[in-house]
């Protein structure tokens, strides 16, 4: 049987716990709702984390009833990024305290044209962002008090992620707020255009 190919699924960014999960059943496939199993492992990849360089290899597991295969993507990343959900978020809130894109990537060491990129594609996205994000506000914590508008939506986007990621603690468990924006936008926080940001599990 050849097994179909579906996009990743986000998961702990702990592997022990992730590999526990998939040998007692305990992922769900995202397209049909049956058991993943253990399937091998994606392909290396050359990351940046705030320490330095990285190699990481996710995870792959396919689905008992839809045989469809997923890559299992830590929450400490983004999907087709290759630094952590952590840098590019530190980038992200230095843009909106006023910084430029050459300082930002000059004190987070990344390359100039990269840092742009982040910055553009979030503005691109920062309304659909806002909306996600202050309806999981509200979904985790029914009596938050309204986010007030700051001077651009790029700002609204991140306080209504902040909030939320700070909701999502209180609610549901321990989670740095970068790792909770990527697990709660499916890894797609900084998603090419037509991509979907959507709440996922």
């Amino acid at each position: 049987m050849v097994l179909g190919v579906h996009p990743m699924l986000m998961v702990d960014t702990d592997s022990v716990v992730v590999e526990r999960l998939l040998l007692t059943g305990g992922l769900a496939c995202p397209s049909c709702g049956d058991v993943l199993r253990p399937w091998g492992h994606a392909r290396w990849r050359a990351s940046r984390r705030e320490q330095g360089a990285v190699r990481h290899r996710p995870r792959r597991a396919s689905c008992r009833g839809c045989a469809k295969t997923h890559v299992l993507l830590p929450a400490a990343w983004l999907s087709r990024r290759a630094d952590a959900v952590s840098v590019i978020g530190a980038a992200l809130l230095a843009k909106a305290a006023g910084s430029g894109h050459r300082p930002i990537a000059e004190a987070l060491g990344c390359p100039a044209s990269t840092v742009r990129g982040w910055l553009r594609r979030f503005g691109g996205r920062a309304e659909d962002v806002r909306v996600l994000f202050t309806r999981l506000l509200h979904s985790l914590d029914p009596m938050a008090g309204p986010i007030l508008p700051r001077d651009c939506v790029f700002a609204d986007a991140l306080e209504a992620l902040g909030r939320a990621a700070a909701a999502g603690v209180r609610r549901l468990s321990p989670r740095p707020p970068w790792e909770f924006a990527s697990w709660a936008s499916g890894g797609l926080l900084l998603a090419a255009p037509g991509g979907q940001v959507s709440n996922t599990s």
